[in-house]
């Protein structure tokens, strides 16, 4: 399973994401432990205001140095309860964990992709997973939840593009060609008088009698 990534951000008019409050990513530690655990695991977790429920229809975020995602959702079950579900199971955010490819990259997520419904979603919790040592610092950021009805914004075009008229269409040269099969006619009569006016040129400049530049006295006596 993947999404869509893009090196710019999603965002555009009349994007309007759920209003949530996500926590800064935290360290998981071993129980009983302060230090982290390894390989690098963090979590991120998400509330609504006011304990309200929302449909889930996109999740956009930019990548920092995160190689995979999982994503629970906090969903009402039977009695009132509350139960957690995996919606999303290890994406690969980064191909290889330890190169550069895709760490900052900005990934949309879609309803489709989902492992399991997320209508009515009370809380969002994100796993994140880097198990290569370069990178000591990983997280995902600018994390947004958008509900059903919206498509997904593309990158804005700076203004001074979005403004440039169309280009002019050249006028039509239809009506001012001259007829082809006369243009052809012409250049072969050109070509013609071009070649006999060169003929003449080459005759003329070797004289009857003029050998190499002299004049032979026996083609002289038989004239």
């Amino acid at each position: 399973m993947s999404g869509a990534a893009g090196p710019g951000p999603p965002a555009g008019p009349g994007r309007s994401p759920l209003p949530c409050a996500p926590r800064p990513a935290a360290p998981l530690q071993l129980a009983g432990g302060a230090e982290p655990a390894r390989p690098g695991v963090a979590v991120i977790d998400l509330r609504f205001p006011r304990g309200a429920a929302a449909d889930v229809q996109e999740i956009v975020f930019r990548n920092f140095y995160t190689a995979f995602l999982s994503v629970r959702v906090q969903r009402p079950g039977p009695g009132g309860s509350r139960r957690w579900m995996t919606c999303l199971r290890d994406l690969c955010l980064m191909p290889c964990p330890h190169t550069e490819e895709g760490s900052q990259d900005y990934f949309c997520l879609h309803r489709h992709q989902m492992l399991c419904d997320v209508d009515q979603v009370t809380a969002m919790r994100f796993i994140l997973r880097q198990p290569s040592p370069v990178w000591l610092h990983f997280t995902i950021e600018d994390l947004q939840i958008f509900p059903p009805g919206q498509k997904s914004p593309q990158k804005d075009f700076p203004s001074w593009l979005s403004q440039l008229t169309p280009p002019e269409q050249p006028a039509s040269l239809h009506g001012e060609l001259p007829d082809p099969e006369k243009v052809s006619t012409e250049v072969q009569q050109m070509w013609v008088l071009t070649e006999v006016i060169r003929a003449r040129q080459a005759a003329a400049r070797i004289g009857r009698f003029d050998v190499d530049g002299c004049y032979d006295v026996n083609l002289l006596s038989y004239t």
